[in-house]
């Protein structure tokens, strides 16, 4: 009866497991990367802190309530006239503040909103990052099995022109240096065939940990691929950009904010500080007390008023404060000003990189053909006996490369448009989804 029980769940598993994997989609790999990846579940999880500790700042704001109680018996002794007392005392008391004036709190509150802030561009270039993260990995794939597929062609390409060889040099028309020629660049395509596995498999294995699913298989490009340039054409609007967006100058600018905010703060230590107080309590004698004993008693007290506070002197504690804060404003601003730099020199380097992306392509896509038609004319020069055999692996061996080569950089032109619009702090979800509407349906 276990058997005939065990029977279904042996039969699921063995479908699930002989099943071919589905490949997913790069917007698919993408959301399963952010239920993933911890550095994106950090940056979510700072800024749900950086909200609460707001809301404690916040705090500093709000009235206070307390409520107290106690119990307590004491014993009296008077040597003249000779009297003891055993007395006990029963008190309660519910107490309440509002702040009216305390401008540190005040500032307090405006830092802890600086500080979401903060946390709110961290979490965009945490998103953006794991957005190329993720964008980078599935290239790499696509990228290592279009190498694997090139090799696997040239070598099948070299094997025939390995068996022609041998075939003429057996009927006496080619010598065994073709033969030879051939079988040497058959042995190098087999190396190369297998670095090509071995880096697919590593490649493979890396967006698999970035995913966290096991056995990804990416979707390829559609071809013929098209390639869209960069808009506007000018580099100076995608630094401005970059300036007023990127997450990097944006956590540099409130960093700079809090700094000006924590100095007003340090100053307010001269400021006086006024509260609303108001109290209420009761406290029952039920013995009396010494004056009055075997009295029960009982005392109501309300009292409500404004307390005033004013720093006289503290050591020149709060001048020096305000020394130091002026300098780590000044540090701020230095801050800012190196992220802005170094915002720009990011932005111009990816933004003439993809441009010269496009040129790469342009080019190669020219170079496929050459390379075609230059393998084309060897082979046939081969027939007639002008070319020999060496001449023909060399332009197979041309070709190949060369389709690799476009390969690879029409995958590095589309990973460097992500790569800007990162750079200057606008790679969103969408740009991606874009991007995925150029892979096979």
């Amino acid at each position: 009866m276990q058997l005939f029980r065990m029977l279904p769940l042996t039969l699921a598993l063995g479908a699930a497991l002989a099943a071919p994997a589905q490949a997913q989609s790069l917007i698919e790999l993408v959301e399963s990367a952010r239920a993933y990846d911890s550095s994106w579940q950090s940056a979510q999880a700072q800024l749900e802190a950086a909200r609460r500790r707001a809301d404690q700042a916040r705090a500093g704001l709000l009235p206070s309530a307390g409520l107290s109680a106690g119990v307590s018996r004491s014993n009296t002794e008077i040597t003249v006239p000779p009297v003891d007392r055993n007395t006990s005392a029963q008190n309660l008391a519910l107490s309440a503040s509002q702040p009216l004036y305390r401008p540190a709190n005040r500032i307090g509150y405006e830092q802890g909103q600086r500080g979401v802030d903060v946390a709110q561009a961290q979490l965009d270039a945490a998103q953006q990052d794991l957005l190329v993260r993720v964008s980078q990995a599935y290239f790499d794939v696509l990228a290592a099995q279009d190498t694997l597929t090139f090799v696997q062609a040239q070598k099948s390409a070299v094997s025939e022109q390995l068996a022609a060889a041998k075939r003429n040099f057996e009927v006496g028309t080619a010598t065994i240096t073709d033969t030879r020629e051939a079988q040497a660049r058959a042995d190098l395509v087999t190396a190369q065939e297998i670095a090509a596995e071995n880096d697919l498999r590593v490649k493979k294995l890396a967006l698999d940990q970035l995913v966290g699913i096991q056995g990804t298989k990416p979707l390829a490009l559609a071809q013929p691929v098209q390639l869209s340039p960069v808009q506007p054409d000018s580099v100076d609007h995608w630094v401005q950009t970059a300036h007023d967006q990127q997450p990097g100058v944006r956590q540099a600018a409130l960093a700079l904010d809090v700094a000006r905010l924590e100095t007003q703060r340090a100053q307010t230590g001269h400021l006086p500080t006024v509260d609303l107080q108001a109290s209420y309590s009761v406290t029952r004698n039920p013995n009396g007390t010494v004056t009055t004993p075997n009295v029960n008693t009982r005392t109501n007290n309300a009292t409500v008023g404004v307390a005033l506070n004013l720093p006289l002197f503290a050591g020149f504690a709060v001048q020096n404060r305000v020394k130091e804060t002026l300098a780590l404003e000044q540090k701020a601003e230095a801050d800012l000003e190196t992220a802005r730099r170094n915002v720009a020199q990011a932005t111009r380097s990816a933004f003439f990189g993809v441009q010269s992306g496009m040129g790469q392509v342009k080019a190669l896509e020219a170079a496929e053909q050459s390379s075609q038609s230059a393998l084309d004319a060897n082979k046939l020069g081969y027939q007639v006996g002008v070319r020999i055999n060496i001449d023909v692996l060399n332009a197979q061996s041309q070709l190949f490369q060369t389709k690799r080569d476009l390969a690879v950089a029409r995958y590095n032109v589309l990973l460097g448009q992500l790569k800007l619009r990162q750079a200057v702090g606008t790679l969103t979800l969408d740009d991606v989804k874009a991007l995925n509407q150029q892979l096979v349906k």
